[in-house]
């Protein structure tokens, strides 16, 4: 008789622990923060400098998401829906500490903005540069350059007019734009 070998599961299957977490079960639970809580404290701290206050937004919105987990439609992907609630979670975060200001500019904008070129600028360095803008106007490019959301879903998201967003935006990308393009030089030696 040849001895049986062991099947080891090594990915655990995401349905069936979102199953497992509707009845509130603490492992299933545990396992899907494990899965997602790299990737959600990232996405907090785009919205967020303080890695400290950005670990304290990811908590409370998981605990959102555990507490919310039945109104998941399963529906386009788990992670986008729990991304979701993190975007929502950090904007109230902004909110309750009155750090998003947006200055109501009606423009026609080109959204339309110059791109640095062959910048050796590190990564590090550019989200400097993105954590150093005003908040309006940093929420308002990650929502739309790194997220992908359209200036109607911000709006909406920050209940302020679609014309606002735009102009945050195109703010946003100027100031970064300037910021860069000073540090390139200041990179290279040119000043």
């Amino acid at each position: 008789m040849k001895p049986l070998l062991k099947v080891i599961q090594l990915h655990k299957n995401q349905e069936y622990l979102i199953k497992k977490a509707l009845k509130n079960s603490r492992d299933a639970q545990q396992a899907l923060y494990t899965m997602f809580a790299p990737k959600m404290l990232s996405h907090c701290r785009y919205y967020i400098n303080d890695m400290h206050h950005a670990e304290e937004v990811m908590h409370n919105g998981f605990f959102k998401v555990f507490t919310q987990l039945q109104s998941f439609q399963h529906q386009g992907s788990f992670e986008g829906w729990v991304r979701k609630i993190m975007t929502r979670e950090a904007i109230s975060y902004l909110r309750q500490k009155k750090q998003m200001v947006f200055t109501e500019t009606e423009h026609a904008l080109s959204e339309e903005s110059p791109v640095l070129a062959d910048s050796q600028l590190s990564v590090e360095i550019i989200q400097n540069a993105i954590d150093g803008l005003p908040e309006g106007y940093k929420t308002v490019f990650v929502m739309y350059a790194i997220e992908g959301y359209k200036h109607h879903e911000i709006a909406s998201e920050l209940q302020i007019s679609v014309g606002t967003s735009k102009s945050q935006l195109f703010k946003a990308r100027q100031l970064l734009q300037q910021q860069l393009e000073e540090l390139n030089a200041t990179h290279y030696g040119t000043k």
